[in-house]
């Protein structure tokens, strides 16, 4: 059997995607949650064969909990399940080590095949998009990003600075940096572009 953790923040989702798995006769979904931090927690005391998650959770988001996982539980394949066919976010995903990339509108057979495609060491994601992620640039670093992100969440310079422990004056710097790389007017036409890019 191929054990599965599933994490989704929408519940009929989540219900949905157990209900279909758990038809296969060589899955078993052992765990469920609704945010990244509890699927954490899951795999580590689980030890699942796959984490099928999400990108977009409260918390922490599936990419973030990719990298985690394969940290904590290099065992575990993660395949991401997801509304988001942009290449930033399969360039992503893919340094974050997951193996499997379905989108949500796939036929519903696609996802037990990715699951048994990557269990069994292999890797499941669309060729044409894989192609696009490989030639699709992501001028962000990781702290433009975060900062960038939680602009974009409508915190001011003063509250991301106390957030992330650095000066006002260091985050308006990555803010400028981002808005200039992007070619956005302000941070939050900066935050629209990037995350329609899958940049955040």
């Amino acid at each position: 059997m191929i054990r599965v953790v599933i994490a989704e923040d929408q519940n009929m989702v989540l219900g949905a995607l157990a209900a279909l798995l758990e038809i296969e006769r060589d899955i078993e979904v052992v765990g469920r949650a609704g945010h990244g931090d509890e699927a954490l927690a899951l795999v580590r005391a689980l030890r699942p064969d796959v984490l099928l998650t999400d990108i977009e959770m409260p918390g922490m988001s599936g990419l973030e909990l990719a990298q985690a996982v394969r940290g904590a539980m290099p065992l575990t394949r993660v395949v991401i399940l997801t509304t988001f066919a942009r290449p930033g976010y399969l360039r992503r995903a893919l340094d974050a080590g997951v193996t499997g990339y379905v989108l949500k509108d796939a036929p519903s057979n696609r996802l037990a095949d990715a699951i048994r495609r990557v269990h069994a060491g292999g890797r499941a994601i669309d060729a044409e998009l894989a192609a696009e992620a490989w030639t699709a640039s992501d001028p962000l670093t990781d702290r433009e990003r975060h900062v960038l992100r939680l602009a974009g969440d409508g915190l001011s310079s003063h509250d991301i600075a106390a957030q992330l422990a650095l000066s006002e004056g260091t985050v308006r710097n990555y803010l400028s940096e981002a808005i200039g790389k992007v070619g956005a007017k302000n941070r939050v036409d900066a935050a629209r572009i990037a995350r329609s890019r899958g940049w955040l």
